[in-house]
């Protein structure tokens, strides 16, 4: 029989017990392999050493470069003919298909919320249930998203790995980056719908919505002091969802599938 080497030995050990003795200093993730380690400390770095000789993109593993390269000699077949985004597997493609249709076929049992997929589905049972399965190696906190776990992390760890590129500011959030980069383009996204002015956060409009209503504003934007006969204070966002058929953008993900209904009514007459 032959023998494996040193580290395959040894990598085979670990991974028959279990152990896991390599553990993340930013996130606090073990894993049995050093590779492993190397390999997912890209996530806090962001690099991506693996590069696409046919596009400028790049990925952080090797595999995830494997199956971009296929999308560059995709079949027809796996072609979406709404917005001509290609896919490497049919069932990806009836996934995306659903963002056109607006079809979202898992619902919640505690509730009438329908999701597009069965991840967003299981993620919104949590807010009826309130379970936190993502729980804080430092303190004794949790949350219900991986996300907000990782956010949370880098109260700990002092990680900050959202830079601005033009004063070089570091933030731990994506979201304070976005307001921060405001502050050199002078971009206002948000416009009261009662006086024009704009705001470079929902929170400043809000604050300044309420001089105009005496502090009876709800937070969905109403009015509160008429319910029979309440005003709407407009609310531009940013388009963070654009529509691949034309250049229209919207803040909400439902409005862009409202929005694309009316390419494929349009392509159907």
């Amino acid at each position: 029989m032959d023998y494996m080497s040193g580290n395959n030995y040894l990598r085979h050990s670990l991974y028959q017990t279990g152990e896991k003795p390599y553990k993340c200093s930013t996130c606090g993730d073990s894993f049995s392999d050093n590779i492993l380690l190397m390999t997912h400390m890209r996530i806090h770095t962001e690099e991506k050493p693996y590069q696409c000789s046919q596009c400028d993109k790049s990925f952080p593993k090797q595999s995830d470069l494997t199956r971009h390269v296929q999308t560059h000699s995709l079949e027809k077949s796996h072609q979406c003919i709404q917005c001509n985004k290609v896919f490497s597997k049919k069932s990806c493609l009836t996934l995306h298909l659903r963002i056109h249709t607006g079809e979202k076929p898992y619902r919640c049992s505690h509730c009438d919320s329908t999701f597009t997929y069965n991840g967003d589905l299981k993620t919104h049972i949590r807010t009826h249930t309130g379970e936190k399965p993502y729980k804080c190696k430092d303190c004794s906190k949790a949350f219900s998203q991986n996300v907000h776990l990782k956010n949370h992390m880098r109260t700990h760890t002092g990680e900050k790995p959202f830079q601005c590129h033009y004063c070089y500011k570091a933030f731990a959030r994506d979201i304070a980056l976005t307001y921060h980069l405001r502050t050199h383009t002078g971009e206002k996204p948000y416009i009261c719908g009662l006086c024009n002015k704009s705001f470079s956060t929902s929170s400043s409009l809000y604050c300044h919505a309420r001089r105009h209503t005496e502090g009876k504003l709800t937070k969905n934007g109403k009015i509160a002091k008429n319910k029979g006969n309440s005003k709407v204070v407009k609310v531009i966002k940013e388009s963070k969802h654009k529509c691949g058929q034309c250049d229209k953008g919207f803040s909400k993900k439902k409005s862009l599938i409202k929005h694309m209904k009316t390419h494929i009514k349009k392509e159907s007459e």
